[in-house]
Formats: structure tokens, sequence, C-alpha cells
């Protein structure tokens, strides 16, 4: 696997700023025009990438409503009682839709690819011409599906979602199989929204020296703290679910950030992304002069040559024109040079051996 590739125009690896992708997913709560609204709320918002996902209620699941197809315990009552269909009826963005918005987004400078539920939606997107793909969480114990979508050739991102480290390795042996070099998994927890306590974001360095693989985080949590706390650990590519307005209502509005939240998000993983930088030990450029204002050894009163350095004649103090204070101890009881004044920085030239 290699470091570092693009998605698109984008550079994705540690070496620079993380890749931003707003999730629209069912937020544009069945229309097309609050999709473009959506498209182009992120691209001011200053996301990388919007990404939808490709799928209709048949392709995912059986119109039936026995005990087995009841959402029951996802997302904290926001899908509680509806039927699999009934819920992926009203998330899924009809494929007609994906042309239109894949042709603004262009015209805005984002990219835009998808996440494929089946081999249709491969074929379907490939006709496209996307960049990219994802494979969702719930998604990754699909190998089938796994090998067609890195049989593209095309940058694969994943997320981790529910798998075990044996089904993970899985998933990415099916990608390499396939012949497919350029993949990005992302540390996900699948409860919506997600709590802090339940990411576990020391994953990720971890993931990345297992997998040899740029790794990222696609966020359920509310907020911009984890995703930071991601960054500064390793986390390469943000996915955050994105919409217009919570208020708006909507199958994942309550775990989605809003245009101003995610123009937080753009500034803070970027600053966390800066300032993570390289193992450096000692001043930076900008530090050096700063060194004189450490403390020094400095005679304190003025002193006549011969009398011998005290504690009350010699200090350290600031700033930082003397000898370092580690030799304080070796100095006090030594006989000055010369007459000196007070205020005057000790150096060897001053001390009589």
């Amino acid at each position: 696997m290699l470091g570092e590739f693009r998605i698109g125009d984008i550079q994705v690896g540690k070496r620079h700023a993380p890749f931003l992708i707003a999730e629209m997913s069912g937020n544009h709560n069945q229309s097309l025009e609050r999709s473009l609204e959506i498209v182009e709320a992120a691209a001011k918002s200053g996301a990388h990438a919007i990404k939808l996902q490709t799928y209709t209620a048949d392709t995912m699941t059986l119109d039936h409503r026995g005990e087995d197809f009841i959402v029951s315990s996802v997302g904290e009552g926001a899908w509680e009682g509806k039927s699999l269909y009934e819920l992926y009826q009203e998330a899924h963005t009809p494929w007609e839709w994906h042309e239109p918005i894949m042709a603004r987004a262009k015209e805005l400078g984002l990219l835009c690819f998808s996440s494929p539920f089946d081999e249709s939606a491969v074929e379907f997107l490939e006709a496209l011409g996307v960049p990219a793909y994802k494979i969702a969480s719930f998604e990754n114990v699909d190998l089938p599906l796994i090998k067609r979508v890195a049989s593209t050739g095309k940058p694969v991102i994943m997320s981790t979602g529910m798998a075990t480290l044996r089904e993970l390795s899985e998933a990415v042996e099916a990608v390499e199989a396939a012949g497919c070099e350029r993949l990005v998994l992302l540390k996900c927890t699948s409860t919506y929204p997600a709590k802090p306590e339940e990411i576990n974001l020391a994953t990720l360095p971890h993931m990345a020296d297992l997998f040899g693989v740029p790794v990222g985080l696609s966020d359920h949590t509310l907020g911009v703290g984890v995703a930071v706390a991601g960054v500064a650990l390793g986390a390469t590519v943000i996915e955050k679910h994105f919409t217009l307005s919570r208020g708006d209502g909507g199958v994942d509005s309550t775990f989605s950030m809003e245009p101003a939240e995610f123009r937080l998000l753009v500034g803070s993983t970027r600053m966390a992304w800066e300032s993570v930088g390289e193992i450096h030990y000692g001043p930076t450029d900008r530090e050096l002069s700063s060194r004189d204002y450490r403390r020094s050894l400095y005679v304190v009163q003025d002193m006549k040559k011969g009398e011998v350095f005290s504690s009350e004649n010699l200090r350290s103090i600031r700033p930082g024109f003397g000898l370092p204070p580690k030799y304080l101890p070796e100095l006090l009881g030594k006989q000055v040079r010369q007459d000196i004044q007070k205020g005057t920085a000790l150096n060897w030239d001053l001390v009589l051996s």
C-alpha cells in the first residue's frame, strides 16, 4: 500500500492538511433543490468533497415489516419503529439526481463521490466517472462488493465501523487482492450520534501501523473536538454528516453539522494538523530570540577585584546573557578577577581560576 496518494486533485496523507468530506446522506429530505443547496453550502464551508449514498430501498432490503426488519436500536430513537424499507425509501438519493449534484459540485471545485451498496450501484457510479468510492461501515463485511469496488482502480475509503480486527483484515485483503493500492481506513463508531467515550481514537496510529495505509475518522459525534483530536493522532481524512440546518429535520439531521460548524471544523483540524509537525527538540526559528529572556547568572552587587562570589552578590535571574544557572554551585566561593558593577552578566573571563 502507498503512504499517500491523490483523490482527484487532493493529496491525501500525513504531510498534507486533512481531507474533509461533507456527507449529504439523506439530509436532502427528498428535494433535489435542497441537495444542490447542500452542495453549495459545503463548498462555502471549506469542504473538499461532498459524499452521496447510492442505493434504493429495494437494493438494500425487503419491503417487509417482520420483526427482523424493524429498526429498534440505532440512533437513539431517530429511526425507532420504522421498517428498514421505510427508512431507505426516505433516506435514499434518487439515482437521477446524481448527475446534476455531481455537476454542481464540479462547478464549485468540490469532489463528489459515493458509497455504493450493491454492484448495480458501482456500475452506475462508474458510468458517471466518480473519482473515488466509500465503503460504508455496515458494508465492510460484504467482501464481493468490496472486491468489485476495488477492481475499478479508484481510491477506496473504508469505514471500520463494527468490524473486528479479523473482519477488517479480510476487507483490506479483499481490496489488495483486487489490485487497489489506494486505500484509506476510517475509524468509525456506528452509533448516531456517537459519544466521545465510544470513539477510541488511540486505535488510529495502531491501525495505520498495522495496515500501512493512511487513516482517518468518520465522525458521528457532535462538535469538532473528536475530529481535532483525531488529526493530532494521525487522521488524514475527516468525514462528517452535513446539513443546512438540524432544525429542518431529516433522517440524519440530529448528528449532522451545520455550515458554520463545518467552517469551524475546517479551521480547527487544519490548526491541529499544523501543530503536529515533526519530532523536534530545542528552539524553533521564532524562539531563538526568546532565549535572551531565560535565566542566567548575573552579578547583583558592585564587586571589587578579589571578592568572593556568594549567594548575595551572584544570582540566577533574567535575562539570559550570562553563564547558565547550572554553574552557580561551582562559582560560589570563587574570586572575581576585576572590579565589576551590579547588573553585569557573568562570564568565565570574570572568574579568577
